[in-house]
């Protein structure tokens, strides 16, 4: 900021328009106080923009040849225009052409706002940029209430509704400029116990209403609503609307930021709720444990390499299948379609026919069969899969997952896996692709309201044994990021010694419940055994297997 001695001070700004916002030194330079930040270097003030007596007037307009009288067509009574200051203009057959509003600063009449009836356009007179919110020389800051509205008639209007009871104001120049028409007279503004906000019932008055109750202090601003087929208190006095519009005026609500609500208000709401229903699990531990899988919900499935994650989603996708009327949607980014196809027909079938000797046990008549159960019939376009092998763009592959949800109306989808998500990113930088990947699925889940199921790798351990070896998962093995366990409302871990000498304790996969956002409840929930003979897993009874956790013991 310059030092070289002030020339001028309170200037309009000729580059953000604020008034009086602007100091003007000797050599010319000057300093915006508005949008002048340090670091700015101050800029050239020509002469012609310094603020005179001379230079401040906008437009004259003879005042002499307006009067006051009622404006029948708005049903604003003399006497409320007489109070405001608001004259009209008459042709010659007595008809109002033109209103004339208008304008103080600390009492003094700066600018006056008229309006042409028949083209509502508007011009100024005066010096605007001096000018005060409408009404407000007649007011005196610090009672109980403010009623602010968006037009000049509509404060007329207001101010008659109430029997003029309470302080009406209005912007300056529509919904658009009531934040900086507020900001420039915030002193006044402030100093009333509550303001009421009543701009227009349109978009633009509706964005424009929650951008002024963020200028105020919290708890100051309440918004009022007008009653069905009304717009503005205009409409309302020419309706006689008086017993419904100061209703409306004791119904404002006080304003709260999206996202903060006020329990009290919601009772009804808290008892008429959506119910949420749950799918069970093919397995009866985790039913008790999570009570089911909930659409909405995002479920991460975790485990070490070759621990059987396919085989549980596999499980999990023939039992929504057949015990859902729900379309189920299947992204297997490691694996051919017809991999996918056939893994999740095994389990009808009770057979590893995506083996090729084993399928050529099956014929060609008794695996149509088999397909048809799943794909056909009943089932007939419920099932949607990902064709593609591997991994194009991250961005094909959410269009993807976003057309299977919208587009297809699956209610539940299997991602298989994250971390071939991430090798489509491409940047490097597994735990930032990470956070952005989860956070993507996190958004689509909330959007959409679909279930989805997400299988994530585990990162190496540095301990002597490893995932394979059946240690204790825990949530900071999860790999890259920990956003997959913050985003994720449940997360289900598979342990397996599959290293074992004893061949039932290698071929038993433990689900260990890292997370239940539900519920809360964590810890060992099922037992399943492989079989080989099927390539099913079978759910072993609580009462046959006991493990403890202190020193990893399992027995069966």
């Amino acid at each position: 900021m310059s030092s070289d001695g002030v020339a001028k001070t309170h200037q309009s700004c000729p580059i953000c328009n604020h008034h009086k916002c602007v100091t003007v030194f000797l050599n010319g330079t000057a300093w915006c106080h508005s949008h002048n930040v340090d670091g700015d270097k101050p800029f050239r003030y020509n002469e012609e923009h310094i603020e005179t007596k001379e230079t401040k007037k906008m437009e004259t307009t003879d005042a002499s040849k307006y009067s006051f009288a009622s404006i029948t067509d708005r049903n604003i009574s003399e006497e409320t225009a007489r109070k405001y200051g608001v004259k009209v203009l008459h042709d010659q057959q007595g008809n109002i052409v033109e209103h004339m509003y208008p304008y103080f600063s600390e009492n003094t009449l700066t600018a006056s706002k008229i309006r042409t009836v028949a083209t509502k356009d508007f011009r100024w007179t005066g010096t605007k940029a001096e000018a005060s919110l409408f009404g407000e020389n007649l007011f005196k800051s610090g009672g109980k209430y403010l009623l602010i509205v968006e037009g000049e008639l509509d404060a007329l209007s207001a101010h008659q509704l109430t029997g003029n009871k309470w302080p009406v104001v209005s912007i300056k120049d529509g919904a658009g400029s009531a934040v900086k028409s507020v900001k420039e007279n915030l002193e006044f503004v402030e100093g009333f116990e509550f303001v009421v906000i009543c701009l227009d019932k349109d978009k633009a008055g509706r964005e424009a209403t929650k951008k002024l109750a963020r200028v105020l202090k919290p708890g100051k601003a309440k918004i009022m609503t007008l009653p069905d087929g009304f717009k503005d208190p205009n409409d309302m006095l020419k309706a006689n609307a008086h017993k419904q519009f100061i209703q409306a005026f004791w119904d404002a609500k006080v304003y709260t930021p999206s996202g903060v609500i006020n329990i009290s208000e919601l009772r009804k709401k808290f008892h008429n709720r959506e119910y949420k229903e749950s799918v069970p699990y093919p397995w009866e531990g985790l039913n008790k444990k999570l009570y089911g899988l909930r659409q909405g919900e995002l479920v991460t499935l975790t485990g070490g390499t070759g621990l059987g994650k396919s085989s549980v989603t596999r499980e999990i996708e023939h039992h929504l299948i057949m015990n859902t009327t729900d379309n189920v949607g299947v992204i297997a980014l490691e694996e051919d379609w017809r991999r996918t196809v056939d893994g999740i027909l095994s389990i009808e079938a009770n057979a590893r026919i995506y083996i090729d000797q084993e399928r050529e046990k099956f014929s060609s008549e008794e695996l149509d069969k088999l397909f048809n159960v799943l794909y056909d019939g009943e089932n007939k376009n419920r099932v949607w899969v990902h064709a593609h092998f591997g991994t194009n763009s991250i961005e094909e592959i959410f269009s993807k997952l976003r057309f299977m949800i919208i587009g297809c109306g699956c209610k539940w989808v299997v991602v298989d896996h994250l971390h071939m998500l991430v090798s489509a990113v491409h940047d490097g930088d597994e735990r930032r692709a990470i956070d952005d990947i989860m956070t993507r699925l996190r958004s689509i889940v909330e959007e959409t309201g679909a279930g989805l199921i997400l299988v994530s790798h585990l990162r190496r351990v540095s301990s002597d044994k490893g995932h394979e070896n059946g240690i204790e998962v825990s949530l900071s093995h999860l790999r890259g990021s920990q956003s997959i366990a913050q985003l994720s409302d449940c997360v289900i871990a598979l342990e397996r010694n599959q290293q074992a000498d004893d061949e039932e304790e290698s071929n038993t996969t433990r689900l260990r419940v890292l997370k239940s956002r539900y519920t809360g409840d964590v810890g060992i929930a099922s037992a399943l055994m492989y079989d080989h003979d099927t390539g099913r897993l079978n759910e072993i009874p609580s009462e046959d297997y006991e493990f403890v956790d202190s020193n990893d013991e399992f027995s069966i």
